[in-house]
């Protein structure tokens, strides 16, 4: 039995598909399992990973865990749950972030960090999951694409790797359904760095609507794309994005390399998510 959490998210719910196509036994960890519409064949338990004490119910006789955790906002709940997790399932592949280190402590790579370490230190078998940005989170320009046919954004030129969501899963269930990945860092990203005045130029060519990239200053975008998130998120992604102009993502064939089939290339997400941009 393979518990996923997240399992309503882009990640987690595409690993809980793929585990079914493999026919593997899936149950899903939600918190409302009456608004949570999953697939038939899927367990679906209630428990909360930021109530640790509700996780019994849903660890009962799992094998391994595809852990998405929800980062921040239950980090105080961290040292408990992993401890629940490592007393019922072997093994546990997380769903970590590029960049993270021993010497990242704050923001949203630190909580990535400590989240590893807290595992690493459990006993419990693991891999982590390092993706690069993902491809879904072009998403929050969706409502301006639909609206004007333009993404005000910062830094233009910054080179991105972005990662289809199948992608990142696809990996994912080669590390809970194969051996040989026990200890593993998966750097894991897409095919190619490409500046996000070509993101924003594939999504048209997807919706078949010329979309224009205006990019915005960072003062500009800390009171108005950015203005609900805390400042040291906020920094955070200025820092990488004005690095990424000189320092580009690094791409992996990491993807290839463990299921066998190119990463997808942003095109070809854009593509499958081309809805989500029309008016």
């Amino acid at each position: 039995m393979i518990l996923v959490t997240g399992a309503t998210g882009r990640v987690g719910g595409s690993v809980m598909s793929q585990l079914l196509d493999k026919g593997e036994s899936v149950r899903a960890l939600v918190r409302d399992p009456q608004r949570a519409a999953l697939p038939d064949g899927v367990q679906v338990v209630r428990g909360d990973l930021a109530d640790p004490a509700s996780l019994g119910p849903a660890l009962d006789g799992v094998d391994s865990v595809f852990l998405v955790w929800p980062t921040i906002a239950a980090d105080h709940a961290a040292p408990q749950a992993i401890a629940e997790i490592a007393k019922r399932a072997q093994r546990i592949v997380y769903l970590s972030s590029n960049g993270v280190s021993e010497d990242v402590t704050e923001g949203i790579l630190g909580s990535h960090a400590k989240l590893e370490r807290l595992i690493e230190d459990s006993g419990v078998e693991w891999t982590f999951l390092r993706p690069s940005g993902f491809a879904a989170n072009t998403l929050a320009w969706a409502e301006q694409i639909r609206a004007e046919g333009v993404v005000r954004w910062v830094h233009g030129a910054a080179r991105r790797a972005l990662i289809h969501e199948g992608d990142i899963a696809a990996v994912g269930v080669v590390a809970l359904t194969e051996e040989g990945h026990v200890g593993a860092r998966h750097t894991i990203t897409g095919p190619e760095a490409i500046t996000q005045f070509e993101l924003a130029q594939a999504i048209g060519l997807a919706i078949g609507r010329t979309v224009r990239f205006e990019e915005t200053t960072p003062d500009d975008a800390r009171q108005g794309l950015f203005a609900d998130l805390p400042p040291q998120f906020v920094d955070e992604i200025m820092a990488a994005h004005a690095a990424m102009v000189t320092q580009p993502e690094k791409v992996t064939d990491t993807v290839e390399q463990l299921t066998g089939t190119p990463a997808r290339t942003f095109g070809e997400w854009a593509a499958d998510h081309a809805a989500d941009f029309k008016p």
